[in-house]
């Protein structure tokens, strides 16, 4: 069985595998190289998450290529 790669997308960031879209804004543009992971579970609360502007819960990069 084939290990799917995590994708990035390059406009909210998401962290996501398969789809060719990101299934958080649509995005067809992404990149499978990024550094660092987030996983916000309650943007609200997270000082991480408000810094890098991140509104709602899940797997995020901290920076794109």
């Amino acid at each position: 069985m084939a290990k799917t790669k995590e994708r990035a997308c390059k406009l909210c960031k998401t962290i996501y595998e398969g789809d060719d879209k990101c299934p958080n804004c649509g995005s067809k543009e992404f990149t499978e190289g990024f550094k660092g992971k987030i996983i916000v579970t309650n943007s609200e609360k997270s000082e991480v998450a408000q810094k890098l502007n991140l509104k709602q819960k899940g797997t995020f990069a901290i920076k794109t290529r």
